[in-house]
């Protein structure tokens, strides 16, 4: 009997612990739904990913915003492409856009027209002075792999960070420009978003937000001469998905410790 009543009162002490814990994990701001979700590939044992509340999402009435990414944000495939989605957003946004894009560019691959993002941040004007940074892509490091990956896309931004030191920065991870989503896309969506959460900066997965599914692909992607890059309308389309997303970052609610959170109905 003293046995069983012994055992009745380790699961109880045990209960207590972890209902304590989870109250403390809430007031200090541990549980942040806005942050990234938890990385689903396999992490090596001495790889350490630490998840960081972003800022609260500020911007001026009117601000200015860099666009920085590789064909998607130069507008490959629109009629022009100044109607791709990166010159779109000025409107969108009420302020203006610097867009920066270079067709076939990476974190790890050069591109057509310059070379990978790293090169290109360093080369970029550090008088700009923008409110809002918004670097996108890039699937054009699938070929690449992942050796080297995390660790070009640290350096790559630490170095737009230094520059623009006083902008807001958020991550708008690759989009599919094919159904399925592959592997290797997939992975640097992860990737992304762990490098992300471990700086507290914001990240928008088209991904994961399945902007781009069977449903509507057609209508986005132009898989003729557009070489599977979005049409005319699919930036336009991107640009009110980018706008929307933007829009639900400012709203999102603050936590004490300064991370966001959702509300229950979210």
């Amino acid at each position: 009997m003293a046995s069983g009543r012994m055992a009745r009162s380790a699961r109880a002490t045990a209960l207590f612990v972890a209902l304590a814990a989870a109250v403390t994990a809430v007031v200090l701001g541990v549980w942040r739904p806005w942050v990234p979700a938890p990385i689903e590939s396999p992490i090596l044992a001495s790889e350490e990913v630490v998840t960081v509340a972003p800022a609260p999402l500020v911007l001026p009435e009117h601000p200015r915003v860099l666009v920085f990414g590789d064909s998607w944000t130069y507008g490959s495939a629109a009629s022009d492409p100044t109607l791709g989605y990166a010159y779109l957003l000025a409107d969108l946004l009420g302020g203006e856009t610097t867009v920066d894009g270079v067709r076939g560019s990476g974190y790890l691959k050069p591109g057509i027209d310059g070379p990978t993002f790293g090169e290109r941040i360093a080369a970029l004007d550090p008088t700009l002075d923008p409110d809002l940074v918004i670097i996108q892509g890039s699937i054009n490091d699938r070929a690449a792999g992942a050796v080297g990956y995390r660790e070009a896309v640290t350096a790559a931004w630490d170095a737009l960070a230094a520059t623009y030191p006083d902008a807001t920065i958020v991550v708008l991870g690759p989009a599919p420009h094919e159904l399925p989503v592959g592997d290797e896309t997939a992975r640097i969506d992860r990737d992304l978003a762990a490098v992300a959460g471990g700086r507290g900066w914001w990240y928008v997965s088209p991904v994961q937000e399945e902007w781009i599914t069977d449903q509507n692909y057609l209508a986005v992607i132009d898989v003729d001469l557009g070489n599977k890059h979005p049409s005319t309308d699919g930036h336009r389309y991107l640009a009110e998905k980018i706008a929307a997303a933007l829009t639900e970052l400012m709203a999102a609610p603050v936590t004490e410790a300064g991370g966001a959170e959702t509300t229950p109905e979210q």
